[in-house]
């Protein structure tokens, strides 16, 4: 099994891309740290996964806040003593909303869940892979993350900075052994939108975006997701560091 022993934590585990990966990372020998904020969908997926066989241990909290953060990152380490890779997955969208139309309050929510999750848990994470001599951490961006016309203001810019600290990371801990990678989602057949409010949505934008949502290909699997976050969790990409993957159905070629 390609993660035999390892000890994994996975936000926003509870559905779509997480879920997936929470199933496929504990069919594959991982010991799963579970963190999502809808206390249903979190026992759901504990269920399921343990009902198959698999180990794992389900943390309810919001990534967006420093002290769940926390609460995360020490549940897996006193549980298991030891900590081997992070996927960063918890997301939530933005309500199509250009510069002019955005609100303090999206802004704050898209970046809190989306950016600042991401770095509160990578600050805790670095240095105890650093101290056990290596490890992984895997960023899920989107195609948002590297072009302008995929969603709002908000959500565009959170994935770029994504990207952003993804690659800061694989450079700065290199030299120890720390691999940091991103995968540059396309669309995918979850349940994200259901973040939003659907009828604040900005129809001029969204019809704006249509142009760009034309070219999509294809709709992925969560588990097309959760496959690749395996491969660079897993030691078969351990030479794999500053990527940012495309899994996209061709997207971002167009």
């Amino acid at each position: 099994m390609r993660l035999q022993g390892k000890v994994v934590i996975i936000t926003g585990a509870g559905s779509g891309t997480g879920r997936a990966m929470a199933q496929l990372f504990a069919a594959e020998g991982a010991s799963v740290v579970a963190a999502e904020w809808h206390a249903d969908t979190l026992a759901s997926v504990v269920a399921e996964v343990q009902a198959a066989g698999g180990a794992i241990t389900g943390v309810h909290g919001n990534v967006a806040l420093e002290t769940d953060c926390a609460t995360i990152v020490h549940t897996a380490i006193d549980r298991h003593g030891r900590l081997d890779a992070l996927v960063n997955n918890a997301g939530v969208m933005d309500n199509n909303h250009g510069v002019g139309e955005m609100s303090n309050a999206t802004w704050e929510r898209v970046l809190g869940i989306n950016l600042n999750g991401p770095m509160y848990l990578s600050r805790l994470v670095v240095p105890r892979l650093v101290a056990q001599g290596g490890g992984a951490i895997v960023n899920v961006a989107s195609v948002a993350g590297v072009g302008g016309g995929a969603a709002g203001a908000a959500y565009t810019t959170s994935k770029h900075a994504l990207i952003g600290l993804t690659r800061n990371t694989a450079f700065t801990y290199a030299p120890d052994k720390v691999r940091c990678n991103a995968i540059v989602a396309g669309a995918i057949d979850t349940n994200i939108m259901q973040s939003v409010d659907q009828t604040k949505m900005d129809a001029r934008a969204t019809s704006r975006y249509q142009t760009w949502y034309a070219a999509i290909p294809a709709t992925l699997d969560p588990v097309d997701i959760a496959e690749l976050a395996l491969f660079l969790v897993s030691d078969a990409s351990r030479h794999i560091n500053g990527a940012c993957i495309a899994a996209d159905g061709g997207w971002t070629a167009a």
